[in-house]
């Protein structure tokens, strides 16, 4: 005649991870030290154990409760899968796992006599306790402490970055550009003679060819006259 029964226990993690961990292969695989085969969808088949244990995923509600059928290669023919219920509640500790195992053989008393606890809730305490501890080590401040460089020892000078060798240039470009260049003193320009004293000039050149060609005109008549009279 089959049989139910239900265990509870404490594992100190949040029931999101422990239901990822249950339905993850790798990670079912670490709690319990058997391989198992997991999946997180409604209708796959799971084995664990080293396929001692298989069964089915009946219904699945994310971090609150998993449901599967389960089997051991111990029952016979005659007997129907058993089912186990998981129901996960976060308390202060981490999760209060509440296992509901139904429709279990008689004869297999075994899975309540310490088979779950032996199996399954103590490995799956250490296994998380580790992985606190592990993350505990590795916390980002500690993480910073152990990549942070060393100081150098004292050594010659190096020469300044390109961004600041570039910045020097740009600052002594700037200060060329700002300082006035000294110009040339501009030449006096040519004084050009005035229109008027250029128009008396020519004015003046002008009269004083006239007066010498009337001088010339009178002179020549009395050359005349003083040679006609030398010829009587």
């Amino acid at each position: 005649m089959p049989y139910s029964f239900t265990l509870t226990t404490t594992i100190p993690a949040s029931p999101q991870e422990v239901y990822e961990a249950w339905l993850d292969s790798l990670a079912h695989t670490e709690m319990t030290g058997g391989e198992a085969n997991l999946s997180g969808e409604i209708g796959a088949e799971v084995s664990a154990w080293d396929g001692y244990i298989s069964g089915r995923n009946l219904e699945l509600v994310p971090g609150e409760r998993i449901v599967q059928s389960w089997r051991t290669s111990e029952f016979s023919d005659e007997h129907e899968d058993s089912i186990i219920t998981l129901t996960l509640e976060e308390v202060e500790d981490g999760t209060r796992l509440t296992l509901e195992h139904t429709n279990v053989p008689d004869e297999q008393k075994s899975y309540e006599e310490g088979g779950w606890q032996e199996n399954y809730f103590e490995p799956m305490v250490a296994y998380f306790t580790e992985r606190k501890q592990g993350a505990a080590e590795t916390s980002p401040e500690k993480a910073a402490k152990k990549s942070a460089p060393k100081a150098s020892p004292k050594s010659a000078p190096k020469r300044p970055a390109k961004s600041a060798r570039k910045a020097k240039r740009a600052a002594s470009a700037k200060s060329k550009r700002a300082a006035p260049r000294a110009k040339a003193s501009p030449k006096a320009p040519r004084t050009k003679a005035s229109p008027n004293k250029s128009k008396s000039k020519s004015k003046g050149k002008a009269r004083r060819s006239v007066v010498a060609a009337t001088a010339r005109k009178r002179a020549k008549p009395a050359t005349r006259k003083s040679a006609r009279r030398k010829r009587k």
